[in-house]
């Protein structure tokens, strides 16, 4: 390891990142242009529910919801850990160590999974471009060395790559929206998607399903808190823009697919031609050139997404590691790049051992390794934004603080409600998730890993208590606390 990246204990860097970096953070692990390619086109087609668009509306009204307390809570607790911390200081240190598990089970999934989409995708884009067929692993590898370089480099360098690689890509999403709405299928523009009434049907649980994975990374802000430069504001305000963005672009996005190709007749076309039905109209309309720009875009959506979730599992390792839940090494931090180090090379090697077995096995890169994990990381983020929402409601509950009734209670309640709806229809509508030529066990082995997690995560909790007292102690404890105590009115709570 270079001297530039020699390790220590000196804490992620401080003040370097604001608003922007952080709305990047957020939506570049969404990748847009990857949820119009796969997200959306995969909605339409296993769901054949013209109401997909609207649904983007109202996922994002559940997150905005959930956000209200997440973001008050976020002036007063601030960890790389994020829902971790949010657990552990709302419900329970116990909880909290639960929480952690599942993150690490989702964040490491969702990551898994892309590897397997980018070794296809551009292993697909240089056999047609450049006539070089090789084996997918061969360039999810190549993109694994590559995004364990950044990982290791300071945070402000990652986010402004991101900031290119988004822009481009949400400026090649724009162009699609404004060519598909500028030539309708039939002639005229139909509003159909927009209704809910056609989104309320039967199985639309399934739709919500499919949806709410598009949200994935939703957790960013509150990731790089203990990075950013003023903690009382920043994380709230980037989680407010990026809900909106991406809510308002996925459904816009959803909507003008089903206006190029017609209601009736998007899930028929998107059979056929997978995402070359978002990418088809590119080349039709806008010229060959902006559709090949379309397909390298493609490719760095998917890169930006997996640098992004890399970053947060790092980070999550880091926080574990520095209050010795896990192993102390990994609360090490580079000494000039003051980036969590050993979780980036930690994360980097748990990427790599997973899919040499999906390599050595044969397993397909996309109908088995990013859909299995995608759909596990979907359940682990949603069962996470629940228990955050409760653990809200936990915190504020003694605390006298200048939130509202609404802020601390009324929000929180109500999104703990909703995102528990959400997250039984995603468990009930797995299946959705899945290919059809994936063994059907899957549809309760993959979530049950979740619950899996969560309970060897509680248990590690409570063993930590009677074993290791001065670390339970610690739990959720090592977070800044932007807004003291004295400043809140903060009023302590026995235990």
């Amino acid at each position: 390891m270079s001297s530039s990246h020699r390790t220590s204990h000196s804490g992620l860097a401080k003040r370097r990142l604001g608003v922007v970096h952080l709305v990047f953070f957020t939506v570049a692990a969404s990748a847009p242009l990857t949820v119009l390619g796969g997200g959306i086109t995969t909605a339409f087609l296993v769901t054949g529910n013209i109401g997909t668009p609207i649904s983007f509306i109202v996922l994002a009204a559940v997150l905005a919801i959930f956000a209200v307390g997440y973001a008050a809570m976020s002036r007063y607790v601030s960890n790389a850990g994020a829902f971790y911390s949010y657990l552990a200081n709302g419900m329970g240190r116990a909880a909290g160590v639960s929480g952690s598990f599942v993150a690490l089970t989702a964040y490491n999934a969702i990551n898994f999974g892309l590897y397997g989409l980018f070794g296809a995708i551009f292993g697909n884009f240089m056999a047609d471009r450049f006539g070089i067929a090789v084996t997918w692993w061969v360039w999810s590898f190549a993109a694994m060395a590559l995004i364990g370089l950044l990982g290791v480099l300071r945070v402000d360098l990652n986010a402004k790559v991101l900031a290119v690689l988004l822009i481009l890509e949400c400026v090649v999403v724009a162009v699609f929206d404004i060519v598909a709405v500028a030539n309708p299928a039939g002639g005229s523009v139909s509003f159909a998607g927009l209704n809910p009434a056609n989104l309320f049907v039967p199985g639309f649980g399934a739709v919500l399903a499919l949806g709410i994975a598009c949200f994935a990374g939703f957790e960013s802000a509150a990731i790089y808190s203990e990075e950013v430069i003023d903690p009382r504001r920043t994380v709230a305000r980037a989680s407010y823009i990026a809900v909106a963005f991406t809510g308002a672009f996925y459904a816009l996005s959803a909507w003008a697919l089903s206006v190029v190709h017609g209601p009736d007749n998007v899930g028929g076309v998107i059979a056929e031609q997978g995402a070359g039905a978002a990418f088809g109209p590119l080349g039709q309309y806008a010229g060959a050139l902006v559709a090949d720009l379309a397909n390298v875009l493609f490719i760095t959506s998917v890169f930006a997404a997996l640098l992004s979730f890399h970053n947060g599992v790092a980070r999550y390792l880091f926080a574990l590691g520095r209050e010795r839940v896990l192993p102390d090494f990994l609360g090490r931090t580079g000494t000039r790049s003051a980036a969590p180090v050993a979780g980036s090379v930690t994360q980097s090697l748990l990427a790599f051992a997973v899919v040499l077995l999906f390599a050595a096995t044969d397993r397909d890169p996309v109908v088995d390794l990013f859909t299995w994990f995608s759909g596990l990381a979907a359940v682990g983020i949603v069962l996470l934004m629940t228990g955050t929402s409760i653990a809200v409601v936990g915190y504020f509950r003694n605390r006298q603080t200048e939130e509202t009734v609404w802020q601390r209670l009324v929000a929180p309640a109500l999104s703990s409600i909703l995102l528990a709806t959400v997250l039984f229809f995603l468990v009930y509508n797995f299946d959705a998730l899945l290919a059809p030529t994936n063994p059907g066990y899957l549809t309760w082995l993959l979530p049950g890993l979740v619950g899996v997690a969560a309970v060897a995560g509680l248990i590690w909790g409570v063993m930590l208590r009677r074993i290791r007292p001065d670390v339970y102690a610690g739990i959720g404890r090592s977070a800044v606390h932007p807004v003291t105590e004295d400043e809140a009115g903060y009023v302590p709570v026995a235990g």
